[in-house]
């Protein structure tokens, strides 16, 4: 069964092969695009209240949803390039967190949990 996600891998895989851009997604530099998209997309919030963050107008959503699509990608081919199964990994990483933040002690806090 392929998933969205693999599609989605497969596609980026191709679009890299057909214009020979393999040997620039080096992991280093796929995770420096990605720090850069993350940086755009964090952008724009700067300087938003909490509601206007919340409620975005639609010019604002326009360019969050651009900016969301090219961290998606450059997460996508990264984890693709490093074998890594991007669904299996974020479950992993749920299931450490429901392990260290136990709900009833960290209910309604945003403190962290002990280093493991």
């Amino acid at each position: 069964m392929t998933t969205e996600l693999e599609c989605l891998a497969e596609r980026l895989r191709e679009f890299a092969r057909v214009r020979e851009w393999e040997g620039f997604h080096t992991p280093k530099n796929l995770a420096m695009a990605l720090a850069g998209e993350v940086g755009e997309l964090v952008a724009e919030f700067q300087w938003l209240t909490a509601e206007e963050s919340a409620n975005p107008d639609p010019e604002a959503l326009a360019r969050m949803r651009t900016e969301l699509g090219d961290v998606t990608l450059y997460l996508v081919r990264l984890a693709d390039v490093l074998g890594v199964d991007l669904v299996a990994a974020a479950r992993a990483k749920l299931a450490d967190n429901d392990r260290r933040y136990d709900a009833d002690l960290y209910r309604g806090s945003a403190r962290k949990a002990p280093p493991t």
